[in-house]
């Protein structure tokens, strides 16, 4: 009789664990998204970034630096 019992119980606390580990993965599954979300949306936004560096680097590369003499200053007796 108590070998019945314990068998009849059996599948009811066996869905009891399987519903708490469902639900313990889809907790998991929920927070790895949105940390995968925040990681893409934050690659967007480097990417974009870099692109405007890179476009003021080559905007600073094309301009023409004029070369300056400066011996001209008082500490090489140019007054």
């Amino acid at each position: 009789m108590t070998s019945n019992f314990l068998t009849s119980f059996q599948p009811i606390t066996l869905a009891i664990s399987q519903s708490n580990i469902v639900t313990i993965l889809v907790i998991v599954v929920v927070f790895f998204s949105v940390l995968l979300i925040l990681g893409i949306r934050k690659s967007y936004k480097l990417k974009k970034e870099n692109e405007r560096l890179d476009k003021i680097s080559e905007e600073m590369a094309k301009q023409e630096t004029t070369y300056k003499d400066f011996t001209d200053g008082h500490m090489y007796g140019g007054n």
